[in-house]
């Protein structure tokens, strides 16, 4: 027989946070009890602040039921509704604060979602050739200038139109716009590639129905991704955004930071053009890189 001792707390309203919280004594990892604590509290939170219907709560489970539905190896779904609630945003700069030193972090984003393939730098990551010729340079060094070796600079973007090659299969070359460099010796890398453009992320999920409750648009401004890996240094996601493109303000999933805006200057030196297998105009952008050390 249960002794009132061996009971558990009775639900109610005015304790239900505890009560649930306290069914939890038994987890053994301490920091999935700690997230788990914390998140039972403001979940119980806002629901006594919103009071939802019992329809709205439905409404609120189909929403993400059909949010996990439109998930699939080329697009997922819960990670652009992160990335529109500025969840990702706050995660990245939570998890790599910049110290003052090294390059800002920004979103991973929904389309880093096949591996870039190896190329040689210099090579133009543009395989269908269509869009504005540009050139992107740069140097990876650590918190102290010292230049960094070996490191791998993963790129990808979108096209001249606004797409992701993952966005149209078929119809452009797998890895369109995408690349894995090796920087040399003195940190520098450099390839070629077309100017970006700015494009809406997808919009005809529950994530676009939720942008269009709010007012909110779905645009993100013109950007180059960039993830860098160099051992003894912190791992970096970050963009590069063309300072003349449009939405910088108001991008759709706050990646923007001030820092990492870049003019995409114009080059018209037919000699430079030639020797680096361009036309006689072309964009170029200069974008160096910190990383912190591993242990900092």
């Amino acid at each position: 027989m249960t002794s009132d001792a061996d009971r558990g707390e009775l639900f109610s309203e005015e304790r239900s946070a505890e009560v649930v919280v306290n069914s939890m004594e038994g987890t053994r990892d301490p920091r999935l009890r700690q997230v788990l604590d914390s998140l039972v509290r403001h979940l119980h939170d806002f629901v006594k602040d919103v009071e939802p219907t019992e329809e709205e709560w439905g409404a609120a489970i189909a929403f993400l039921t059909a949010t996990g539905h439109k998930c699939d190896a080329a697009r997922q779904e819960f990670v652009l509704l992160s990335d529109v609630l500025g969840v990702s945003m706050l995660v990245e700069t939570i998890n790599h604060r910049a110290k003052g030193v090294a390059t800002e972090s920004t979103v991973l984003g929904p389309f880093h979602v096949v591996e870039s393939p190896p190329r040689s730098l210099g090579a133009d990551i543009c395989l269908d050739h269509r869009g504005e010729p540009c050139l992107v340079t740069g140097r990876v060094t650590g918190p102290d200038g010292e230049p960094v070796g070996g490191a791998t600079v993963d790129v990808w973007q979108a096209d001249a139109e606004g797409y992701y090659d993952v966005q149209r299969p078929g119809e452009v070359p797998p890895a369109n716009l995408r690349g894995l460099f090796t920087t040399q010796a003195d940190g520098r890398f450099w390839f070629r590639t077309v100017m970006p453009r700015h494009y809406p992320i997808p919009d005809d999920g529950p994530v676009g129905a939720l942008l269009e409750a709010t007012g909110r648009h779905p645009y993100r401004p013109a950007h180059i991704h960039f993830l860098v890996r160099a051992a003894g240094y912190a791992p970096l996601t970050t963009h590069v955004f063309a300072a003349d493109s449009p939405y910088l303000d108001s991008d759709a999933v706050f990646g923007v930071k001030p820092d990492l805006v870049r003019d995409f200057a114009v080059v018209e030196d037919p000699v430079r053009a030639a020797e680096l297998g361009l036309p006689d105009r072309f964009r170029e952008v200069e974008f160096d890189i910190v990383l912190l050390r591993a242990e900092e």
